[in-house]
């Protein structure tokens, strides 16, 4: 799994496996958040395993699932709250960090922390392509901060 990190608070991943999971509370995260629904590929291990695996390993575990047809101002709001309640690190993860950054990123522009024009090139920086980010704010938030 490839970290990155997107603040004191934040990083993203991909798909941990379970023994990556048990690792990340050596690593000092407080906090897992798994962006993928249940069955989206075969292989997955699913939220009970995901959720037992942090445990074990000291972490506070949410799954707050979302798809690009199923991302809305909750779910945003959902991962906001949860990252703002982690009493440390938290990572989050989906398939490749693209989505669980996408969560960040919308909450930041919602709230006026991040500029709307700055969203492709903060993706940039990170090694993310956020042009769904920008294209949901077009669809949704056509108002939030330019």
């Amino acid at each position: 799994m490839r970290l990155t990190r997107i603040d004191d608070t934040l990083s993203v991943a991909g798909q941990p496996t379970l023994h990556e999971i048990a690792g990340l509370g050596r690593q000092g995260v407080t906090t897992l958040i798994n962006n993928r629904p249940d069955g989206e590929e075969p292989d997955l291990p699913g939220t009970a395993a995901e959720a037992a695996a942090a445990r074990t390993a000291g972490l506070a575990y949410h799954h707050q699932p979302v798809t690009g047809a199923s991302l809305g101002r909750a779910e945003i709001d959902a991962f906001r709250a949860a990252v703002a309640a982690a009493p440390g690190p938290v990572v989050a993860h989906c398939r490749s960090g693209t989505r669980s950054l996408t969560l960040h990123v919308l909450g930041a522009v919602l709230d006026g922390r991040l500029r709307r024009d700055d969203v492709l090139a903060f993706g940039t920086r990170h090694g993310f392509d956020l042009s769904g980010a920008v294209a949901w704010l077009d669809a949704h938030a056509p108002d939030a901060a330019g």
